[in-house]
């Protein structure tokens, strides 16, 4: 388990990704002065509810980052949710101040939809300065204990009704994708504000289960504990440490071009949950944010469970690169 120290002097890689890995497309910013950020408030937009896993980790983050920037500014949580966090992207790409006051956390899906021209988003990724990540998450789809659907095979002869909350959303996205690749029956119902939500309204008997990060489930041992949420998949290759017994939905693939498209949407998760910056004079000065020791390993919670594993930069080379100029356009 990471310490409250060591969680903050992560500042999201703030010091390694921010300065070496800059977008391509986001020009050398000039060196703000040392006390640019003193007495001045920082606003960290979150694109989800109070309660999702990006908010947790984004409030966590808040109480401790503010100690690592010069002049200890105070950091404000906004949360702006609508449209599965696309609207945050959108503010954040189009209409935030770029003066290094402003920066925000939203879907990981972001850039992937951005790639395949979702209508609504505004948002080119290329124009971001990406800061870093808190984890690199893994994905499963749960049902309650009264589903009908008891292995992931069954979702090829039976409807299996979920919650959804938006086309951005995971929530969404897998069982869409699992559709439209693999020939499963989900039945999306649009809606709901995220998990939470959602798996109050199978506790209601609404919906039979829901597709998201392991994360967001972890909140719910007691119901995972009891048997009344049980994991029916995980949306990756490789089986999860805490879960091994869960099957991959990449079992059920019957040819290497279902593969491919599954291991391209799902490869959002090497942005774990990223926080970015708008292109913009002062953003250097979070850049800075890193002083103190750093973590040793890839995993980590803090005192609650949550998962805050350090991630790279997404504009970094290698694996979780950003597309070039060409493949976005």
């Amino acid at each position: 388990m990471l310490s409250h120290t060591s969680i903050a002097a992560i500042c999201l890689i703030f010091g390694v990704s921010f300065g070496a890995h800059g977008t391509a497309w986001c020009q050398a910013a000039s060196q703000p002065s040392q006390d640019f950020y003193e007495n001045k408030q920082i606003r960290m937009i979150i694109g989800y509810p109070v309660g999702n896993d990006y908010d947790l980790a984004g409030r966590f983050l808040a109480r401790y980052l503010a100690k690592h920037i010069p002049g200890e500014p105070t950091i404000i949580v906004q949360n702006m949710p609508p449209a599965a966090s696309i609207a945050a992207a959108n503010f954040l790409y189009a209409q935030a101040p770029r003066d290094g006051t402003v920066f925000a956390s939203f879907s990981r899906n972001m850039p992937s939809q951005a790639l395949m021209g979702q209508a609504n988003v505004e948002a080119d990724p290329r124009r971001f300065n990406w800061l870093g990540a808190t984890s690199l998450p893994a994905r499963v789809c749960a049902r309650w204990v009264t589903a009908p659907i008891r292995t992931p095979a069954d979702l090829f002869t039976q409807e299996f009704i979920v919650g959804g909350a938006g086309p951005g959303s995971s929530l969404s996205i897998l069982p869409t994708v699992f559709n439209h690749v693999l020939g499963t029956k989900f039945r999306v119902i649009q809606g709901y504000k995220g998990t939470t939500d959602t798996i109050l309204a199978m506790e209601r008997g609404e919906v039979q289960g829901a597709c998201a990060s392991y994360g967001q489930f972890r909140i719910y041992e007691q119901l995972i504990r009891d048997g009344k949420l049980v994991f029916l998949l995980r949306a990756e290759e490789t089986p999860i440490p805490e879960i091994p017994e869960v099957p991959s939905i990449f079992d059920y693939a019957k040819t290497a071009e279902q593969r491919q498209l599954m291991r391209f949407i799902f490869s959002s998760t090497e942005f774990g949950r990223p926080y970015a910056l708008p292109c913009g004079d002062h953003a250097r000065g979070i850049r800075r944010g890193s002083a103190g020791p750093r973590p040793s390993g890839r995993g980590g919670e803090d005192q609650d469970g949550h998962d805050l594993s350090p991630a790279r930069s997404p504009g970094a080379a290698g694996r979780g690169a950003l597309p070039d100029a060409a493949g976005l356009d």
